[in-house]
């Protein structure tokens, strides 16, 4: 990206967080200990599904160093059996309820996917637990497993619950019905394409790991987990425990990546509830990577119809989607994304009169899924995208020239969509030149050739996204302090998870306050804060937990005015502020920020609750395909976006590069896969499981192509999702259109080399 002079003190684009993260002096989940703790291990299932007939653990609590061992009968007993989900606030079709199973702490009477965790023990040492554990004796009564979504909904599939009929937990529709019916009659032509956004693990670098402690004289539970925010996880755990929230303090340190996977109340840290009790001990558990595979919600694992209806000259009459949207066993809470901002953004970039979605959510027998980068934006990014490159292709058009006939353009912001959002402001076609000019459109006949000429196919992909970012359920709070020294306390209940929080927002208030930002410190979800909040996710942080920290900035200089009036004796009207000082209007008199609160340390209060705010951008690759070996290479990448205005100009390119190459590794390798018979995972560790590495992605030539946001007052948009959202579409793009001279016009990810190759061998002869 073009780096341009950052906002206020930019530290040269350095974030002040990063000597301690790469030095290794950071506090992770798994580096906090108490003394006399204990080491929990869990039990988990090795089958789908199966009834619990018996479980022995007498040889286990009998092992040397063990203390506890908790099974389902205990979860049950103390009521751990009702897990938060954020379906249930979703209209259904025709009324339907979301059809949502118990989900003990500890699997009781039958387990659902592979990896849920059915006996806990509890020892003096990691160890011991582990030892333990292996002389659990769980007796199973295997029953059929399903681990395809569409697979569940079919006529005739097996009942996977009887309270779940059809395996049809949950179904709900968007848009109008009859309208997008009446437009595809009238069509010249429609385009019909089935998309598959696979199933993936979020894998980040931090495991995750735990550390509950409970104080019998306050009945209050101490939790070290990692997390996006504490107020979600928080209220979370209080409706899983069945808990007062002021009985459970959180307490976090550093937290290496969150994905969306960070925010749920896992049954684990429910469980760890048990024994903390129990044993009055402080007890700890640390996830292994095989685990996490197993048991850390999933993301994306949704197949999509699409139906594009277009008259004579290309322009756009309506789009129909079908959705299979495959959230494993139980609601977690998270994948709500995959219905509230497909909806919300299901017209893309473009004008489309008449829209209408159905989504469909099945009952399987895999790990939950959750929110995952992007939440429901790349998939329906995804599925719009490759649609109109595909009707291009059938209507002989070029695939720049059909968008420039649809894009929404023009003086029509706010633009009310046909699915009810409203899109504050954009420049789609002003965006997408700039990206035509960057990519070299225009001479990408002459690149093909000459990949061509060295027996290399060569396609380019088009990606043009919008998405909506800055969203939440609660109000922001900050809470800023002031000191006598002059040092500014910044409180929030936002967590970065490698975002940069305390680089962002110490930015913020050092602009507002013109001070240098060496003097403010931010503190994320203090221990016991009551300051409510939304967590950091959905691209929310900068334009909801930022954007307060401008006005509470705002607030210490009015009301460090009256303050400051007071002391010169004069109205408040009759005093000015600039860089840390507070003058009379004639300047004979001045006071500091240090000397205001000498007398003692003042606290000022801000709050702030803002709308979707909607980034966008047009990502254009370009990728090579060796016919020998079916190997892909992105041999160029180019980036235009609008993510409004920008506080950091470095930690927004890390923030789309991380996203693109977080996109680039669900086209090119990532996926979770079942045995289709016994439910069995067989990509349970990073040798089956293919994770991005250095090369994938080559430099990225990116600009910026502001729109400021009239929505948050720092004129903001989100940008942690941008990359991931438009990558994929574009990269699966290229692909298909390198491959297209040969008669492919559609595979599904990932696209590995074999997947190439074989995709090649079936439309020309094998090479001898």
């Amino acid at each position: 990206m073009d780096t341009h002079a950052n906002h206020g003190h930019h530290l040269d684009g350095k974030r002040v967080e990063d000597f301690r993260l790469i030095t290794g002096t950071g506090k992770f989940s798994a580096d906090w200990n108490a003394p006399g703790q204990l080491y929990a291990h869990f039990v988990r299932s090795d089958h789908a599904h199966a009834e619990i007939v018996s479980v022995n653990a007498q040889r286990a609590l009998a092992h040397p160093g063990v203390t506890h061992v908790f099974t389902g009968e205990d979860a049950v007993r103390e009521g751990y059996v009702k897990a938060p989900d954020a379906l249930s606030a979703f209209p259904g079709r025709n009324g339907m309820k979301p059809r949502v199973l118990d989900r003990p702490a500890l699997a009781h009477g039958k387990v659902r996917f592979v990896g849920e965790a059915v006996v806990m023990v509890v020892a003096e040492s990691a160890a011991a637990a582990a030892d333990a554990a292996e002389w659990v004796e769980v007796e199973y009564r295997v029953l059929p497993a399903l681990v395809d979504g569409e697979a569940a909904l079919a006529s005739g599939a097996p009942q996977l619950d009887a309270t779940v009929p059809g395996n049809l937990v949950f179904e709900s529709e968007a848009g109008n019905e009859q309208a997008v019916a009446d437009a595809m009659k009238s069509a010249a032509h429609i385009t019909k394409l089935r998309v598959l956004s696979t199933r993936v693990s979020p894998s980040p670098m931090e495991p995750r790991a735990a550390m509950v402690r409970y104080d019998a004289a306050t009945g209050v539970y101490r939790f070290n987990v990692p997390m996006q925010g504490v107020t979600t996880i928080r209220k979370g755990l209080a409706v899983y425990s069945r808990s007062p929230e002021d009985k459970l303090i959180l307490e976090v340190g550093d937290v290496g990546g969150g994905f969306g996977q960070r925010s749920p109340p896992y049954p684990e840290y429910v469980a760890m509830m048990l024994a903390a009790k129990a044993s009055g001990r402080p007890v700890k558990w640390v996830s292994t990577r095989t685990e996490a595979f197993l048991t850390d919600n999933h993301g994306r694992a949704t197949l999509i119809d699409g139906e594009l209806a277009m008259d004579r000259d290309g322009k756009f009459l309506a789009l129909r989607f079908d959705w299979i949207s495959d959230f494993g066993a139980y609601l977690a809470p998270g994948p709500q994304g995959h219905i509230r901002n497909t909806t919300t953004c299901m017209t893309g970039v473009y004008r489309i009169p008449a829209l209408y979605t159905r989504y469909r959510v099945p009952l399987t027998n895999t790990t939950p899924v959750g929110a995952y980068r992007g939440a429901g934006r790349p998939d329906v990014a995804y599925a719009i995208e490759r649609i109109v490159s595909q009707a291009a292709v059938e209507l002989g058009i070029d695939a720049a020239e059909l968008r420039r006939r649809n894009f929404i353009s023009g003086d029509v912001y706010p633009y009310k969509t046909p699915t009810g959002s409203t899109y504050e402001n954009a420049d789609f076609p002003g965006m997408f030149e700039k990206a035509l000019k960057l990519a070299d459109y225009q001479g990408f006949a002459a690149r093909r050739a000459q990949s061509a000429a060295a027996g290399k196919l060569r396609g380019i992909g088009i990606s043009v996204v919008i998405e909506p970012t800055g969203a939440g359920n609660f109000t922001d709070e900050i809470e800023l302090t002031l000191e006598a020294n002059g040092a500014i306390t910044v409180y929030t209940v936002a967590k970065t998870q490698g975002q940069g929080h305390e680089t962002t927002f110490a930015q913020i208030v050092g602009k507002a306050l013109g001070i240098s930002i060496d003097n403010i410190k931010i503190v994320q979800c203090a221990p016991g804060t009551t300051l409510e909040g939304n967590g950091t996710g959905g691209s929310r942080s900068t334009v909801g937990a930022g954007s307060v920290c401008h006005l509470a900035a705002l607030k210490m200089i009015e009301e460090g005015k009256a303050l400051a009036a007071l002391e010169f004796k004069v109205e408040p009207s009759q005093v000015q502020y600039a860089k840390g000082e507070f003058r009379t209007n004639d300047s004979s008199r001045t006071i500091t920020l240090a000397d205001l609160a000498k007398a003692k340390m003042l606290t000022f209060k801000a709050e702030g609750k803002f709308s979707s705010t909607f980034p966008n951008g047009c990502h254009i690759t370009e990728v090579e395909i060796d016919q020998e070996t079916g190997a892909p290479q992105i041999v160029s990448y180019c980036a235009v976006d609008d993510v409004g205005e920008v506080i950091n100009h470095a930690i927004v390119e890390g923030q789309l590069h991380g996203g693109v190459v977080q996109g680039a590794g669900q086209v090119f390798g990532e996926q979770i896969v079942y045995d289709q018979k016994t439910g069995q995972p067989l990509s349970a560790t990073f040798m089956d499981y293919i994770m991005p590495r250095a090369g994938l992605v080559p430099d990225i030539r990116g600009v910026e192509h502001p729109t400021t946001s009239t929505l948050s007052p720092l004129g903001v948009k989100g940008v942690g999702e941008s990359g991931c959202t438009a990558s994929i579409p574009s990269l699966v793009d290229a692909v298909i259109d390198a491959l297209r001279p040969l008669g492919v016009q559609q595979l599904d990810m990932p696209l590995t080399p074999s997947k190439l190759w074989h995709a090649m061998q079936e439309v020309k002869p094998v090479k001898t």
